[in-house]
């Protein structure tokens, strides 16, 4: 699960503080009408599809900081352990100083473990919600009064512009939580590709990849007891309601995830649980009972595969921290 950003959007207002320059570039490069348009065509599709970028409206955003709280869910703790364990490790080898960074920052809350650590002299929180970064910023500005604090909104998955946000100056991106998942191979490697373009002398990447396990480990994380995870992925659906002139019945779908293993990813779908016709852009759609929107994709890695990846990308230095299980790899590329 990740959060790009995207130009097409609900947010409710959340004002950071005077100190934090918030800059909004999600209109830049990308018209709203089209991305409703793309949005539409994708539900036409067969299969049916919807960006995961559509997950973070408010609701999803709340949904999402509770997944990484669940017990199935062992991404976010493996990494927090593996940043706080290794963190002199990993200080020593990115070094003190720089710009941080965050891509797909959320609530800030794994950048805030190492920024002590890293005397960052400036620290840009750039994710598809301002509804999360608002808040984050608004907590981390007081803690932190020496690092200048910026925020930026836009869609780095498809174009890495950051309005200015960082000089010319070292830098480190931060991109945790094995977002990079999301993208298939090839789109990994492009992104992978823009941020190493914008690393100059003394600059890198900090990634966190979930890798390949067992798959019963795998489907738990997306199939919590308590439900959170079906919860976060019917939401999609409101939120497509109000972008796209829909009329989604949530309860008309079932959450159904799975690890593919000859794929090497996690699928999440919306299934229908009977014939059912929907307002979609103003048109009308049909599902039968058993069809599938397919909402994200999560893929896994052996650190050996993501190391070839970050390479092809550009990166000729890497160090990589694990957790004693490897389930979980940190990357340092520059």
């Amino acid at each position: 699960m990740s959060k790009p950003a995207t130009a097409l959007h609900t947010v409710t207002e959340h004002s950071p503080p005077a100190r934090v320059r918030l800059l909004d570039r999600r209109n830049a490069h990308a018209d709203p009408d089209d991305e409703r348009r793309a949005l539409v065509a994708g539900l036409f599709a067969a299969p049916a599809v919807i960006s995961p970028k559509y997950f973070y409206d408010d609701i999803g955003c709340t949904l999402f900081e509770a997944i990484c709280s669940l017990p199935e869910y062992y991404p976010t703790r493996t990494e927090r352990a593996i940043l706080t364990t290794h963190r002199d490790s990993i200080v020593q080898a990115v070094g003190t100083g720089r710009q941080f960074v965050d891509l797909g920052a959320g609530d800030c809350a794994k950048a805030a473990l190492l920024l002590p650590a890293l005397h960052a002299r400036r620290y840009v929180a750039v994710d598809i919600a301002e509804a999360a970064i608002g808040p984050a910023l608004s907590r981390l500005t007081p803690v932190f009064p020496r690092v200048e604090f910026m925020g930026v909104v836009t869609d780095f998955s498809r174009r890495l512009d950051l309005g200015g946000a960082i000089d010319a100056g070292p830098v480190t991106f931060f991109y945790p939580g094995s977002s990079i998942g999301n993208f298939t191979p090839d789109e990994a490697l492009s992104l992978l590709r823009r941020v190493r373009d914008l690393c100059g002398p003394e600059s890198g990447l900090l990634i966190g990849v979930d890798t390949k396990k067992d798959k019963a480990r795998l489907d738990a994380a997306y199939n919590d007891t308590l439900g959170v995870t079906a919860a976060f992925n019917l939401n999609v659906l409101n939120h497509v309601n109000i972008l796209a002139d829909c009329d989604f019945k949530p309860a008309g779908f079932a959450h159904v995830a799975f690890y593919e293993p000859i794929k090497g990813r996690v699928e999440m779908h919306l299934e229908s649980r009977h014939l059912q016709r929907v307002r979609v852009g103003g048109r009308e759609r049909v599902f039968v009972e058993g069809e599938r929107i397919h909402t994200e994709n999560s893929y896994k890695y052996h650190p050996g595969e993501f190391a070839d990846l970050l390479a092809s990308a550009g990166f000729t230095e890497l160090r990589v921290w694990q957790d004693d299980a490897g389930d979980f790899a940190v990357f340092y590329a520059s």
